[in-house]
């Protein structure tokens, strides 16, 4: 292979020069919410409940990084710029990352690691049982996401990871429970709007290529 096939083979493998760099600063900028728990942890800047602050802000972050994740092939696909897609695994592990922390806390700090009082409140609590399901559901995704696991499991990857939209509406629900009991939905209707857009526009998606399919 000639010195120019493989510098265009090298490109192709890694996208524009623009996305490792890009690559980097979203990494370090995704650490912000994690750096700000620990600096207010630091300084007492918690409040008077800081598990309460813990668990809200990694929970809502989760929330975000999924909601970015999936807006990740409507907006590649609206402005073609396909290398975004480059950016969906490294956001779909941060997702997962803050959903351990989530549910890190409420087990440690919460509950103790006390298995009867968590079982209870996965049977009592619609929130708890929301939240419990959708962290279960993002293990096998997070498990999944190197790119061996995506070539051994071919097809069968794409129909995995589809459940994320099933993932996005449980945390959408646990959130929603959460505030209901604040009466204070203004965020969990704003991501709960988001989810149904691009679930949606997946939807649409899926119609018109069916459609075109049968028309050929």
């Amino acid at each position: 292979m000639s010195s120019a096939s493989q510098l265009k083979s090298a490109r192709v493998a890694t996208g524009p020069r623009w996305v490792v760099p890009a690559k980097v600063v979203v990494f370090i900028a995704m650490l912000y919410p994690l750096a700000r728990i620990v600096l207010l942890g630091v300084t007492g800047g918690l409040g008077a409940n800081p598990i309460e602050f813990i668990a809200r802000s990694t929970g809502l972050w989760t929330l975000v990084y999924l909601c970015i994740t999936l807006a990740i092939t409507p907006v590649r696909r609206l402005t073609g710029v396909t290398a975004l897609a480059r950016f969906r695994r490294m956001i779909g592990l941060y997702a997962f990352f803050f959903a351990v922390l989530h549910f890190t806390t409420y087990i440690w700090f919460d509950k103790w690691f006390d298995v009867a009082a968590m079982l209870k409140d996965i049977g009592k609590r619609p929130f708890i049982t929301a939240g419990f399901a959708a962290f279960v559901l993002l293990i096998p995704l997070a498990v999944t996401l190197p790119k061996a696991m995506v070539r051994k499991l071919g097809r069968r990857w794409q129909t995995l990871h589809r459940t994320i939209y099933l993932i996005a509406t449980l945390a959408i629900l646990h959130f929603w429970w959460i505030k209901a009991g604040k009466h204070d939905l203004a965020l969990p209707k704003i991501y709960g709007a988001i989810v149904i857009v691009l679930l949606g526009w997946r939807v649409i998606t899926w119609l018109r290529t069916r459609a075109s399919r049968r028309r050929a």
